[in-house]
């Protein structure tokens, strides 16, 4: 599976996720453009993690049920199954497992529905095409299914132009 290039770590209680409502750590989450040989730095790319620490906030509050949060497609749960990598960090929802990540590319020559990417050489194969391709990384709990969009960004900004 892919492997992670670039980790961001919080620090403070909760770290882990856990109950103590504290910070939650952001684990690795891959590819990131610095996977790819001459991409530098984060240039088109998103990172999600404030939209994901008030969605964990208000299903800690009781204001989102868990089947509001936990909805994954069956076909992101079956890539979460057979094509992602795995992380060390706990779900926030229900605990019990480790997330895993799942990444797809999307662009043009390539499926509408995207392309889910298995390998780091799979990830260099589709850099080197033509035309933008975004790349958008999930991560997704399969023992309860909840998933949130973790990070997306611009596979080959150079080559766009």
């Amino acid at each position: 599976m892919i492997s992670s290039a670039q980790t961001e770590v919080g620090t403070g209680s909760g770290a882990r996720g856990g109950r103590g409502g504290g910070w939650l750590a952001w684990r690795p989450v891959s590819p990131g453009p610095g996977a790819i040989r001459g991409v530098r730095g984060a240039p088109g790319q998103i990172d999600y993690r404030l939209a994901r620490r008030a969605l964990i906030s208000e299903f800690r509050k009781g204001r989102l049920a868990r089947h509001e949060v936990c909805d994954a497609h069956p076909e992101l749960r079956r890539a979460a199954r057979e094509c992602s990598e795995a992380t060390d960090e706990r779900c926030p929802i229900c605990e019990d497992a480790d997330l895993v990540l799942v990444s797809y590319v999307f662009g043009p020559r390539l499926p509408a529905h995207g392309r889910c990417v298995t390998s780091r050489a799979e990830l260099r194969r589709l850099a080197g095409r033509s035309g933008e391709l975004a790349c958008y990384v999930v991560e997704v709990c399969p023992a309860c299914d909840w998933n949130h969009l973790a990070r997306s960004f611009v596979l080959n900004p150079a080559r766009s132009a």
